[in-house]
């Protein structure tokens, strides 16, 4: 991986305590959070811009609502002041937000994406990221996701889940990449 722009934008997407919630089932990579808070002490040491994504669930009964534990930042993700939050309420950080239109006003073109959950609204934003021309990074190893079950009724674990999403975006959408390989970037 070549050196990272000095106004390369990292992304944290979603890395909210409702997360925690057991409903979600089984998850893969626990260490994700870790990755993510090496990444943003990178990040804030090397002065390059941190964008923080918070969801917010729509429905009074959603896991995501404001003035909740869920809708809280985990401890490791939590921002900074003077970093910006962006709260969306769909999968896709740039619909009904002011995220392109931040990037873009700042002159940024990269964006290096992680958080939660790999298949959903970060493998979203990278697809709408990819589309709208900037290049993207997607960090396989600050990201993560729960299992599931399909239309037809078969389990895919965690990591199945995880690693389908990672295949479907790279080289098309984003360049899948590790946390050791972005931070060696930083340097």
């Amino acid at each position: 991986m070549k050196t990272l722009p000095s106004n390369a934008a990292l992304i944290s997407i979603d890395v909210q305590q409702a997360f925690d919630d057991p409903r979600w089932g089984r998850r893969n990579n626990p260490e994700a959070e870790k990755q993510v808070a090496a990444l943003l002490a990178a990040w804030r040491t090397s002065g390059r811009p941190v964008f923080h994504i918070q969801h917010r669930s729509a429905s009074p009964a959603g896991l995501f609502r404001p003035g909740t534990p869920g809708y809280e930042h985990k401890p490791k993700a939590r921002p900074l002041p003077g970093e910006a939050v962006i709260v969306k309420s769909v999968n896709s950080s740039f619909i009904g937000t002011d995220l392109e239109a931040r990037l873009r006003g700042a002159g940024i073109g990269t964006v290096v994406i992680v958080g939660l959950t790999t298949d959903h609204c970060v493998s979203t934003t990278a697809r709408m990221a990819g589309n709208l021309g900037f290049e993207t990074l997607f960090v396989a190893d600050a990201t993560a996701t729960f299992e599931r079950t399909g239309p037809d009724g078969r389990h895919f674990t965690a990591q199945e889940m995880h690693d389908a999403a990672l295949v479907s975006l790279h080289g098309e959408f984003a360049t899948v990449v590790w946390t050791k390989e972005v931070l060696t970037a930083l340097a």
